[in-house]
């Protein structure tokens, strides 16, 4: 089964090239400019993993991983935070419920698009060991 991604980035040139290199890498993607049409494409086509910018129009990152975070049928869904806000910034999104955090400088994807792809796997292969975990128990 192919994962199905979703990509939260205003940027139009970030989301083509990161749709660009996933679909080549095989997933399935979906995107979203902001923050609301984020959670309208979660709920529509309810993406394995959510690649999520912070800095968007009309709802903040923030505010989207509170809101997947708070409903039971989407806190489940791993969301790394692909931000150009500084490192510091990456434990209190941790700590909100994202999986990961990467700024986009030191992703870049324009040269290196194997580091997206390679990203996503590792995240996709943790989240379903984790669940795998949680399910079956200690």
């Amino acid at each position: 089964m192919t994962a199905k991604l979703l990509v939260v980035e205003d940027s139009r040139y970030m989301r083509m090239t990161s749709r660009l290199i996933l679909s080549e890498a095989g997933f399935s993607v979906v995107e979203a400019g902001d923050g609301e049409e984020a959670l309208r494409q979660v709920w529509e086509s309810h993406p394995d993993l959510i690649l999520l910018d912070m800095l968007l129009p009309k709802l903040g990152g923030e505010h989207v991983l509170q809101a997947l975070r708070q409903d039971p049928a989407t806190t489940r869904i791993p969301v790394i935070v692909v931000s150009s806000l500084p490192q510091s910034n990456a434990d209190k999104l941790k700590e909100a419920g994202a999986m990961a955090y990467i700024e986009k400088s030191k992703l870049d994807i324009i040269r290196h698009g194997e580091n997206l792809v390679r990203l996503v796997n590792a995240a996709l292969h943790r989240a379903k060991a984790e669940y795998a975990v949680s399910f079956e128990g200690p």
